[in-house]
């Protein structure tokens, strides 16, 4: 309905048009920076190809230099008055900050908590088994949570889960650290070990570990295939021996409470 000339489309379409672009509402904002014709400013303050200060030029001098130097105006600080451009490829440019990135990504550490779980009456091979896990997981740098969990008339003999947890801590004290002393929760005791080599330090040696291994395969192609090979064997059979050792586990445990 219109009142003496006015209507609600007109003043939708005037605001629409005294809007600058990029500030209406819920509208996406590029996180690149602007580059040559998509700079729009009067003048900017010029850095060279080799990192040179040239000053503060027009913006048309600026391109034309980019032209001449067959690069491109990248807008490195857009905040600054005026803003900061720099000549460079700008394909380049991206390219090596992604490989930075990447590079960051894959030397970075992130923490990781591991869990082994126990039973109070543990059998001595699957103890061995287990805790050789826990050795593994502490040479990669990783915290261990152990969990001993009770079942049944177990409960009432929490002394012999925390003499398990205490022994398991010695077996493995040069590689880790008790963390978090026992404690009860619920039907559980848990325990937390920490490594005494860092993340960082414990994946510089796996990937040296790996080059080493990678230098002799060169080498030596023929022998490093069958040690390849067995160590694959071996690896299908401690797979085999762990899962017979969690399941034997049970009927041995049943007869206990028996």
């Amino acid at each position: 309905m219109r009142r003496g000339g006015w209507s609600r489309e007109t003043d939708v379409r005037e605001l629409s048009a005294r809007q600058p672009c990029g500030a209406i509402r819920g509208g996406s904002i590029s996180a690149e920076p602007r580059i040559n014709d998509r700079i729009r400013v009067p003048e900017v303050r010029l850095v060279g190809p080799s990192g040179e200060q040239v000053g503060i030029v027009p913006l048309a001098k600026a391109l034309e230099l980019a032209q001449e130097y067959d690069l491109d105006l990248v807008e490195v600080a857009a905040t600054a008055r005026p803003p900061v451009c720099k000549l460079m490829d700008y394909g380049k440019f991206k390219y090596e900050s992604a490989m930075k990135a990447r590079e960051a990504r894959k030397n970075q550490a992130h923490t990781v908590i591991k869990e082994m779980k126990l039973r109070p009456k543990i059998d001595p091979h699957d103890y061995d088994t287990k805790k050789g896990h826990v050795v593994r997981f502490l040479k990669q740098g990783d915290k261990v949570k152990i969990t001993i969990m009770f079942r049944g008339r177990e409960q009432s003999r929490p002394e012999l889960g925390y003499r398990l947890l205490q022994r398991l801590a010695e077996d493995v004290a040069d590689l880790g650290f008790v963390e978090s002393n026992p404690k009860q929760d619920g039907r559980n005791m848990i325990m937390v070990l920490g490594p005494h080599k860092k993340k960082t330090e414990a994946m510089a040696e796996a990937r040296e570990a790996q080059a080493a291994r990678k230098a002799e395969a060169k080498a030596n192609p023929g022998r490093s295939q069958n040690a390849a090979d067995g160590d694959i064997e071996d690896a299908e059979g401690t797979e085999t021996v762990t899962e017979d050792a969690e399941t034997a586990e049970a009927p041995a445990e049943a007869s206990a409470e028996a």
